[in-house]
This record gives C-alpha cells, structure tokens and sequence, in this order.
C-alpha cells in the first residue's frame, strides 16, 4: 500500500459503468462523520494495466493498493477483491470483526443494481434465479469439453490418457453459452456476488 497523494476524488462518467467500480462507507472519525470512498479501475490503469483499489477520505485520496487490498480506516479494514467479472468483495471489517459492505455509488452500474434490487424486488431475485441457473448450466455443459480439449494435448494424453466428453455441442450453441456466462456472471459481480465454483474461480485458483 502507498499513501495517497491528496488528489480529489473523480466524478464518476456516464461512460464508466463497465470499467469502474466507485463504493463509500460512512463513519464516525474522532472529529465527525467520515465518508470514505473506494474506487477501482477494473480494466486496469492506463500505464500498466494493473487493477488497483484507490481510497479516498472525504473526497481526498488517501491510500492506494494493488488487489487483493486491505486499507485501513477509522476503527477497521475496507478488504477488496476483485475477479475476472469486477469486484467480488468491498467489505468494512471493524475491530471487533462484525463486517458490512460499502455502498455503491449511484451513478455506478453496481449502484444501479442495488436501485433495481431496492424498487423491484421481485424482478431482482428471479434476475439472481436466472444468473445461478445459467451458470450451473454452463459449469455442467462446458467443462466436460474443457477437459477434453486439455486431455487432448499430447503430454497430457500420453501421461493420463484421452477423455471424452459425453456432451458435445454445435459451435454456435457453445457461443451462446460463453455469452450467457458472461452475462450471468457480470449480473452477479454488480451486487458482489462470488462463488469460486460458479464465478471463474475454478480456473483462477482461487476459493
């Protein structure tokens, strides 16, 4: 972690939704209410393209960390993590261990989220539904091909021997399929939603 270098927080573009996840706590500090913000590029910054987590304190950049980060703030850890599809954690964690997650901004398209979430409940939960379904689907059709495709490679053969897949699909029905997980998958990065099995971890290595 570098400490910050007192720029003020950017104002979050209309074009931004897909390559920025902006977040804020508030707290009490010692000299009155805090509002502390996180924000993350997820496409990488521009010089390097490492994803970072850049705190800021009332609006002043305070801390900067590669991910996974753990910043420190008033009375706790803000914990970011992020996965292929956006973030996958953005938790307050106090002292004493109870946690919550920050609120996202509400121009953000994980703010936007949260606001359907708050006004159609109803339709939030079935998009959720729809969300797990495909990637259960997607786990269930997709990685007996996966590994068919890998046991195929001749080291691999030669030492484990050759699968074969008892699903086969037309090319286009396996596009569909990618398309489908990436949607499902984005739909639950906006509301932080992370399982390792479901949401890429699997082939991460993460859990």
């Amino acid at each position: 972690m570098k400490p910050g270098d007192g720029h003020p927080l950017p104002r979050f573009r209309w074009w931004q939704p897909l390559s920025r996840s902006l977040l804020h706590l508030r707290l009490a500090g010692p000299d009155g209410p805090e509002t502390w913000s996180v924000d993350v590029r997820l496409w990488g910054d521009s010089d390097d393209g490492e994803v970072r987590a850049r705190l800021y304190r009332d609006g002043v950049h305070h801390a900067t960390s590669k991910l996974p980060a753990e910043l420190p703030v008033t009375g706790g850890v803000v914990q970011v993590a992020a996965s292929s599809y956006g973030l996958r954690r953005c938790h307050y964690v106090a002292d004493d261990g109870t946690e919550r997650q920050l609120a996202p901004d509400p121009a953000s398209a994980e703010g936007r989220r949260a606001r359907l979430e708050r006004r159609r409940p109803g339709l939030s939960r079935a998009l959720g539904a729809v969300s797990v379904a495909v990637l259960v689907v997607a786990l269930v059709l997709g990685v007996p091909q996966i590994v068919e495709q890998v046991s195929a490679i001749p080291p691999v053969a030669d030492r484990f021997g050759t699968f074969v897949s008892p699903v086969r699909l037309a090319p286009s029905l396996n596009v569909a399929l990618v398309v489908a997980t990436l949607l499902a998958s984005t739909e639950r990065a906006l509301r932080l939603r992370y399982h390792w099995l479901l949401d890429g971890g699997l082939f991460e290595g993460e859990d």
